[in-house]
């Protein structure tokens, strides 16, 4: 199976473990993963901001790059959903185009939606361990992709994981891209209220699958002192099967970084 990964911004900037974490875990499963060098930013900032002249420009750009791909795999729920539901209303009106853009739309997948969804994987059945208490915020994006709770489904097959349930754990956490800038007074408080409700639930791990999400509520523990590590469920799952070094540095701290390999 021949699968692109479609890395993001912000993984590719601030969480790279992640991205080399999709990638080995993809591999161990059997796909060959290639990396374009040429891929850029999906559109969604400008999207969000009105820009949508802008925002067709960057989609264009993906077509072009993933045209020949048989899947195309991103670790982000945010940027997954910008394809597969924005793109086609971004070009309703271009209809010369819209079939390629759905054809995109249609091959594209977040991590943990396509483990489950094409590759029906079952970590039980490969003996993925992974000892530790961890909890999990889920992204709001995740809804737009109807995949609420898929990363229970995988959680529950780590053999040592414990999962402690987040309280309003699919509450955002206020970051939304620049809407944490425009409406800092809204923003503040959510991630506060995610900030207790991580306290509360006495993990050491904190289970993030949005690069965005993870920044902001990693800041927010990071300024309250609320000591906790921040990891992707990809990483769990690499580290579970022996495909990376069991992380210990907090990501309100330095980080290991991996190297991606682009073709």
């Amino acid at each position: 199976m021949r699968v692109a990964l479609f890395v993001t911004c912000l993984t590719e900037s601030f969480y790279p473990r992640t991205a080399v974490a999709v990638v080995r875990v993809l591999e161990k499963l059997g796909c060959t993963v290639r990396f374009p060098r040429e891929q850029t930013c999906c559109g969604q900032p400008m999207y969000n901001n009105g820009f949508h002249h802008d925002a067709r420009d960057l989609a264009r750009r993906m077509v072009r790059v993933f045209a020949d791909d048989e899947y195309v795999v991103t670790p982000s729920g945010s940027c997954c959903a910008m394809v597969r539901c924005e793109y086609p209303h971004l070009f309703e009106h271009h209809p010369a185009e819209l079939a390629q853009v759905q054809k995109l739309a249609d091959k594209t997948y977040e991590f943990m939606e396509f483990l489950l969804r094409v590759l029906k994987v079952d970590l039980r059945q490969l003996n993925v361990q992974w000892p530790g208490k961890v909890t999990a915020h889920e992204a709001c994006h995740l809804r737009g992709l109807n995949m609420q709770g898929q990363a229970d489904q995988l959680m529950d097959q780590i053999t040592g994981l414990e999962h402690v349930r987040l309280n309003h754990r699919d509450q955002c956490c206020g970051f939304g891209g620049t809407f944490a800038l425009k409406f800092p007074e809204v923003s503040g408080p959510l991630v506060e209220d995610k900030v207790a409700a991580i306290r509360q639930s006495a993990a050491d791990t904190v289970i993030v699958n949005d690069a965005g999400c993870a920044l902001n509520i990693s800041g927010a523990c990071h300024r309250a002192g609320c000591h906790v590590k921040f990891k992707s469920l990809a990483e769990i799952i690499a580290e579970g099967m022996g495909l990376m070094e069991r992380e210990q540095v907090s990501r309100g701290g330095r980080q290991e970084r991996g190297e991606m390999h682009d073709e």
